[in-house]
C-alpha cells in the first residue's frame, strides 16, 4: 500500500508532459504564422517602393520632356522677337524708296500691312508666352509631385529599415527555436535509447538461460497464479465478514460474493411475508459456504507457504503488481512523448521551408540592391557619355537686307528674273485690292503665307546645311588623326621588329665569342684549365636558359603591343566607317528635302503664273 503514490506521481507526469508539448506546439506555430505575416507585408512594402520608384522616373522623363518643349518654345519666342524687330527697324526703309513714286494709298497700305504684322506677331508672342506660362505651371507642379514622392520613398526607406531589424530579430529567433529543437531530437534520442535499453533488460529478465531456468519460471508463473487466487479469496473473505444490514425490504448485504472456488451467488432478501424456516435455511447454508471458504483459504495458504518454501525469501504479489503497473505507465508516458516529438519533428520541415523563404527574401531584396547600383552606374555612364558626345551646333545664318534664302535658290536654278521681295510686296498689295474677289484675296494671301513658310523651311534647310557641312569636316579631320595614329603605330612596329632583330643577333655573336673564348688554347687555357665539363656544361646551360627567357620575352612584349595596336586600328576603322554611314545617310537627308523644296517651289511658281 506504500508504493501507490509513485504510480499516481507518474500517471500525473504524463498529463503535465503532454500539456507542456502541446504549449510549445502553440507556441511554433504563432511563432511561424508571425513570422509569415511579417514576411508578407515586408513583400507588400518592396511591391510599393517599386511602384514609388517606377513613378518617379515617368515623373522625371515627364519633367525632361517638358524642359525640352518649354526650351523650344522659349526659342521661337526669342526667333519671332527678333523678326519682329527686324520688321520695325526695316519698316522705314521700306517706305523711304516709295514715297516719292507711290502716293498717300500706298503709304496707308504700308502702314496698314506693318500694323496687321505687328498685330499677328504681337498676338503670336501672348500665345507663345501663355503656353510657357502653363508648361512652367505644369513645370512647378511636377517638380512638387517629384518632391512628395522622393519624400515618401524616403519614408519608405526609413520604414523599410525596422523591417529588416525586424527581421533580423526573426532570423535569431528562428536560430533559437532550431537549437531547442535540436535539444529536443538529443532528448527524443536519448529516451529511445532509454527504452531500447529497458526493453532489452526486460528480455533478458524474461529469456530463460538453462533447463533450471525454464523450470523457475513455469514455477514462477504457478506461483503468480496461486498468488492471484489467494488475493481474490481474501477480497471475498473481506466481502463476507461485513456486516448485514436489515432495512425494511429486508436483509442487505454491502457487497456481492463471488469466487472462483466456490460458483455460489446468493443475495438474502426478506419481506414481512418470509417465514422464519427460510431465514433459518439462509443462515446454515451461509455458515456453511463460510467454513467452506475457510477451509479453501487455510488449503491456499498452505500451498503459499510451501511455494514461497520451495523460491525462497519472502514474495510480496501487491509489491510485484504496482512495480508493473508503474513501468506500464512509464511506458504509455514515454510513447506519448515520443509521439508528440515525432509531430514536433514533422513541424520541422514547415520551419525549414519558412527559413528558405527568408533566405530568397533577401536574396531577392540584394538583387534590387545590386539593380539600382546598376541602374545609376548606367545613367552616370549615359550623363558622361552624352556630355563629351560632339552636339551638332545649329548656328543661325543671317542674311543681307534684300537677299533671302529663296532668292539664292532661284539664282542658283538660273531664275533671275523673280525678286522675292518685290513678289511679296505685289502679293501684299493684290490682297488689299478691292477690286479682287473675297476668294482671289485668300488666294494671294494663302500664297503668301506659303511663300514665307518656304522662305523659313530654307533658311533652316542651311542652318542644318552648314551644321551638317561642319561635321563633315570634323569628322574628315578626325579620320585624319587616325590615318597619323595608324601609320605612328606601324612605326613603332617596324622599329620594335628591328630592334628584335638586332638584339637576335647581338646574342648570337656574344655567344661565338663566349665560345671562341672557352676554345682558344692559348688565352683560354687556365681558364679551361680551371673550369671543369660540369661546369662548361652548366655554363652553356645558363647561356641558352638566357637567351631562350630574352627571346620570350621580346616576343611577349611584342605581341601585346601589336594586340592593342590592332585593336586601336579595328576601333578606328570602325569608328570611321559609322561616320561615313551617317555623312551618306546626312546627304540623302539633304537631297531628299531639297527635291521636296523644288517640287513646292515649282508648284507655287506655276500656280501663282497661271493666277496672273
Amino acid at each position: 500500500m506504500s508504493k501507490k503514490p509513485p504510480s499516481g506521481r507518474g500517471k500525473g507526469e504524463r498529463p503535465d508532459a503532454m500539456a507542456a508539448l502541446q504549449a510549445a506546439n502553440e507556441e511554433l506555430r504563432a511563432k511561424l504564422t508571425e513570422i509569415q505575416i511579417e514576411l508578407q507585408q515586408e513583400k507588400t512594402k518592396m511591391d510599393e517602393i517599386k511602384l514609388k520608384e517606377r513613378a518617379v522616373c515617368g515623373l522625371e522623363r515627364e519633367l525632361s520632356t517638358q524642359a525640352g518643349h518649354t526650351w523650344k518654345l522659349q526659342q521661337q519666342k526669342q526667333a519671332v522677337d527678333t523678326q519682329l524687330a527686324l520688321l520695325r527697324d526695316s519698316s522705314p526703309r521700306r517706305e523711304g524708296p516709295y514715297l516719292p513714286t507711290a502716293g498717300d494709298a500706298a503709304e496707308n497700305t504700308m502702314q496698314q500691312l506693318d500694323e496687321k504684322d505687328a498685330r499677328r506677331f504681337q498676338l503670336k508672342i501672348a500665345e507663345l508666352s501663355a503656353i510657357i506660362r502653363k508648361l512652367e505651371d505644369r513645370n512647378a507642379l511636377l517638380s512638387e509631385e517629384r518632391n512628395e514622392l522622393l519624400k515618401r520613398l524616403r519614408e519608405a526607406e526609413s520604414q523599410y529599415k525596422p523591417l529588416l531589424d525586424k527581421n533580423r530579430r526573426l532570423s535569431h529567433k528562428n536560430e533559437e527555436l532550431a537549437h531547442a529543437l535540436r535539444r529536443m531530437e538529443n532528448k527524443v534520442h536519448f529516451v529511445t535509447q532509454e527504452n531500447i535499453e529497458m526493453r532489452e533488460k526486460a528480455e533478458t529478465i524474461r529469456r530463460p538461460s538453462s533447463l533450471n531456468d525454464l523450470d523457475q519460471s513455469q514455477e514462477e508463473r504457478e506461483i503468480e497464479f496461486l498468488r492471484l487466487q489467494v488475493l481474490e479469496q481474501q477480497n471475498i473473505i473481506d466481502e463476507l465478514s461485513k456486516p448485514v444490514v436489515e432495512t425494511f425490504f429486508g436483509y442487505d448485504e454491502e457487497g456481492s460474493i463471488d469466487s472462483d472456488g466456490s460458483s455460489i451467488s446468493y443475495h438474502t432478501d426478506r419481506t414481512p411475508c418470509t417465514p422464519d424456516d427460510d431465514l433459518e435455511e439462509v443462515r446454515e447454508e451461509t455458515e456453511l459456504r463460510f467454513r467452506q471458504l475457510t477451509m479453501e483459504y487455510q488449503a491456499l495458504q498452505r500451498a503459499y507457504a510451501l511455494l514461497q518454501e520451495q523460491v525462497g525469501g519472502t514474495f510480496d504479489a501487491e509489491k510485484e503488481l504496482k512495480t508493473r503497473e508503474q513501468l506500464q505507465a512509464e511506458l504509455i508516458r514515454y510513447q506519448t512523448r515520443i509521439a508528440d516529438l515525432e509531430c514536433v519533428l514533422s513541424h520541422q520541415g514547415q520551419i525549414k521551408n519558412m527559413d528558405t523563404e527568408e533566405t530568397r527574401l533577401k536574396n531577392e531584396i540584394q538583387d534590387a540592391k545590386d539593380q539600382n547600383e546598376l541602374l545609376e552606374f548606367r545613367i552616370l555612364e549615359l550623363e558622361e557619355r552624352e556630355r563629351r558626345s560632339p552636339a551638332i551646333n545649329f548656328q543661325n545664318i543671317h542674311f543681307a537686307e534684300g537677299t533671302s534664302p529663296l532668292q539664292l535658290y532661284c539664282e542658283a536654278e538660273g531664275v533671275t528674273d523673280i525678286v522675292i521681295t518685290e513678289l511679296m510686296k505685289k502679293l501684299d498689295i493684290l490682297g488689299d485690292n478691292a477690286n479682287l474677289t473675297n476668294e482671289e484675296q485668300v488666294v494671294v494671301i494663302h500664297a503668301r503665307t506659303v511663300l514665307t513658310l518656304a522662305e523659313k523651311w530654307l533658311e533652316q534647310i542651311e542652318v542644318t546645311k552648314s551644321a551638317l557641312q561642319q561635321k563633315m569636316l570634323d569628322i574628315e579631320s578626325e579620320k585624319e588623326l587616325f590615318g597619323k595614329q595608324k601609320g605612328y603605330l606601324d612605326e613603332e612596329l617596324d622599329y620594335r621588329k628591328q630592334s628584335l632583330d638586332h638584339a637576335h643577333k647581338r646574342i648570337l655573336e656574344l655567344e661565338a665569342m663566349l665560345f671562341d673564348a672557352l676554345q682558344q688554347e692559348e688565352t683560354g687555357g687556365k681558364v679551361s684549365e680551371l673550369l671543369t665539363e660540369q661546369d662548361r656544361d652548366s655554363l652553356r646551360e645558363a647561356v641558352d636558359q638566357w637567351k631562350r627567357q630574352v627571346l620570350s620575352e621580346l616576343r611577349e612584349r611584342d605581341a601585346q603591343i601589336l594586340r592593342e595596336r590592332m585593336e586601336l586600328l579595328q576601333h578606328a576603322q570602325v569608328r570611321i566607317k559609322e561616320l561615313e554611314e551617317w555623312i551618306e545617310a546626312q546627304k540623302r537627308q539633304i537631297k531628299e528635302l531639297e527635291e521636296k523644296f523644288l517640287f513646292l517651289f515649282l508648284f507655287f511658281s506655276l500656280a501663282f503664273i497661271l493666277w496672273s
